[in-house]
């Protein structure tokens, strides 16, 4: 395993922003750069998973990506941040944390929650599938890696409005060449090559990333794709061309990335504290 901290195909370095309500320290882990605060000061865990989740960060190994803070009030917050403390765990396991805590202010405690995903697109979905706006996640700062086409965009943007339709069976993260991520799912949508990788590659020099769906029948099928590599990734049913993708590309740069789902999100709408702390586990390719 790289004793250099990497996150996959993405490349970050010193920022001032990171999105329109997030800050993000020099990487990987500048002491002097601000920590991330839960904002849990005079709470008191709602149980004890709320409270084993809350201890199993580190704010100082969190690199923040993006994050909300629930308005008026500040009764939830949600946060996507690169959790570097798993880049010296077992090779290829997710390094992208989504956490959400939910506060009752009314008793003075909060219950959290946290899942661990191979790609930003999956961290956000998370977000969003638990009341997060989506727009003010959708966007990371100047540091990250930027989408290579518009075939990219309109990926992770059908990943991030997915809802609960992709299962996810397995992930890989590597932090060697070839500089990529995939993440193995199952597609509830369709009968017709159900198992779908998402396959993200990135160029260092470049500083971008690309983003590609490919389709199987069925999970032995993938996986013995992603270990051999012997042809091109099989595009799915009804992929969209490169002339539908540009036209998706430009209408989503006209909405300054803002993603389409309406907003249902826990500012436009009250949500109760959600139920206890869990993580979604993802175990390496053998």
């Amino acid at each position: 395993m790289s004793n250099e901290p990497a996150f996959g195909p993405y490349d970050f370095g010193p920022t001032d922003s990171v999105s329109v309500d997030a800050t993000q320290g020099f990487w990987p882990g500048d002491p002097t750069a601000d920590e991330l605060d839960f904002r849990l000061d005079d709470f008191e865990p709602a149980d004890a998973a709320s409270e084993r989740a809350e201890e199993s960060f580190w704010p100082g190994d969190l690199t923040v990506l993006a994050k909300h803070h629930t308005t008026p009030n500040g009764s939830h917050s949600f946060v996507i941040a690169h959790d570097r403390s798993i880049t010296w765990g077992v090779p290829g396991e997710p390094q992208v944390a989504a956490i959400m805590v939910a506060r009752d202010l009314s008793l003075n405690t909060f219950t959290f929650e946290s899942s661990h995903h191979a790609t930003l697109a999956f961290a956000q979905n998370w977000l969003v599938e638990r009341g997060c706006p989506p727009e003010r996640i959708a966007q990371v700062g100047e540091a990250f890696m930027k989408p290579a086409d518009d075939l990219t965009v309109l990926t992770e943007q059908q990943i991030r409005e997915s809802r609960t339709r992709y299962e996810v069976l397995d992930s890989h993260t590597s932090d060697f060449d070839p500089c990529e991520t995939w993440t193995l799912t199952r597609d509830s949508s369709t009968d017709q090559a159900p198992i779908r990788v998402f396959l993200e590659e990135g160029d260092a020099d470049a500083h971008t990333y690309t983003m590609r769906e490919g389709a199987f029948a069925d999970e032995t099928t993938a996986r013995n794709w992603l270990e051999e590599r012997s042809s091109p990734l099989p595009q799915p049913p009804k992929y969209p061309d490169e002339a539908a993708a540009r036209r998706a590309g430009v209408a989503l740069t006209r909405s300054a990335g803002v993603s389409a789902l309406p907003k249902t999100g826990l500012d436009a709408r009250h949500v109760p504290p959600t139920e206890t702390a869990r993580q979604q586990g993802s175990r390496r390719l053998m």
